[in-house]
């Protein structure tokens, strides 16, 4: 499983973003697609993240409301659209994927395959 994440960028509070992450190598039927998030001197944290099949969704308190994860089952891309950036939301992103429980999709540790992040800076 390979995955490629782009779309990062600099952008002002309450801007929007959309971050994609390309994912070859394997049919994706049954795995979970997720999108977490590590800030300069924090630890990594879950995102959102997405049942490739059935489409059920998940997301991280601080974004619910603001941010959408969606896919596209054609051109095996995630997407993760960013609406109204905050200065909290800066760090890198990274796109994961892996066959998981409902449960577990919150735990980055559960996630064998990652991508090479994307960098979010949102200035105030």
């Amino acid at each position: 499983v390979q995955l490629q994440a782009c779309g990062g960028g600099l952008v002002q509070a309450g801007d929007s973003l959309r971050l994609a992450c390309a994912a070859s190598g394997r049919t994706f039927t049954n795995y979970v697609m997720g999108w977490f998030r590590q800030a300069p001197g924090k630890e990594r944290e879950f995102v959102s993240a997405i049942r490739w099949s059935g489409g059920s969704t998940y997301y991280a308190d601080s974004v619910k409301g603001r941010f959408t994860i969606s896919r596209d089952n054609a051109k095996n891309t995630l997407y993760l659209q960013m609406n109204s950036l905050k200065p909290e939301d800066t760090a890198v992103y990274y796109c994961a994927a892996d066959r998981l429980y409902s449960g577990r999709v919150y735990y980055g540790n559960e996630y064998n395959y990652w991508g090479q992040g994307t960098h979010v800076t949102v200035s105030s």
